[in-house]
């Protein structure tokens, strides 16, 4: 029994998938399926990150971690304050590269961000990378994600 991905008007819903698929072609799906939640998920993110800091809380849980050179920051609370107190107040994010792979049996992802950051009156940008992994923390997680529109449609995982 593999994991598919079912939309439901403006909903995309994590669902059993009663082994419709077998072989390379359900890989292949699993696959493009990750890598429709990753970018997903890097979109809505990185978004709110140059547009408000500090709504990015509901993204994170109390068990959170966050390392940022060299300091390690766990709790919502305390990751929002260490994102809004870095030293500039706008920033816009140019993804080069998502790359995700599955991480755990619980169905977690891990996904790799690579790009360019731009700071207002910089003439340069500047590299950046980050690692992220997301897991299941409960039986449902919602989370709203821009698959390409607006406004933002809600997405459920389902364990």
């Amino acid at each position: 029994m593999g994991m598919g991905m079912g939309m439901e008007g403006n909903r995309g819903v994590m669902v059993e998938n009663e082994g419709a698929m077998t072989g390379e072609a359900a890989a292949t799906t699993m696959e493009e399926q990750l890598e429709m939640v990753a970018k997903a998920f890097v979109d809505h993110y990185y978004n709110t990150f140059d547009n408000g800091r500090a709504l990015l809380g509901p993204l994170y849980a109390a068990t959170s971690l966050l390392s940022f050179e060299g300091q390690m920051v766990k709790g919502v609370a305390d990751i929002v304050q260490k994102l809004t107190q870095l030293p500039f107040d706008q920033c816009r994010h140019h993804i080069s590269t998502i790359d995700s792979q599955p991480s755990g049996p619980a169905g977690g992802i891990l996904v790799f961000v690579s790009g360019n950051l731009q700071l207002p009156g910089e003439e340069h940008h500047l590299r950046f990378s980050q690692v992220r992994l997301y897991v299941h923390v409960h039986v449902h997680i919602r989370m709203h994600v821009s698959l390409n529109s607006y406004p933002p449609r809600e997405l459920l995982c389902a364990k």
